[in-house]
């Protein structure tokens, strides 16, 4: 699964949500890639998927979450997706 991370500077949800995707990328099959909310494709991203700040995360490039994450709901996603890809596979 490819996750993307909109972060910006001196925010702490960025740092905890960066943490957390490290952590969860050694039991799920995650590739993170982090932008700047503030750069011109973090701005495009957002808005197209109505991230209204960050720390902003999609997941295979649909919009799932922004503000602080909760990990126990993003455990359940990745877990959800896992199965549905093993399912159609």
């Amino acid at each position: 699964m490819r996750v993307t991370l909109l972060t910006q500077d001196q925010c702490d949800f960025c740092s905890d949500a960066k943490a957390l995707l490290e952590r969860l990328a050694l039991e799920y099959p995650l590739t993170v890639q982090t932008l700047d909310l503030g750069s011109p494709e973090g701005r495009r991203l957002g808005e197209a998927g109505g991230i209204l700040f960050a720390p902003g995360v999609f997941i295979d490039g649909e919009p799932y979450a922004y503000g602080r994450q909760s990990e126990r709901k993003l455990r359940r996603e990745l877990s959800g997706r896992m199965h549905r890809q093993a399912a159609s596979a």
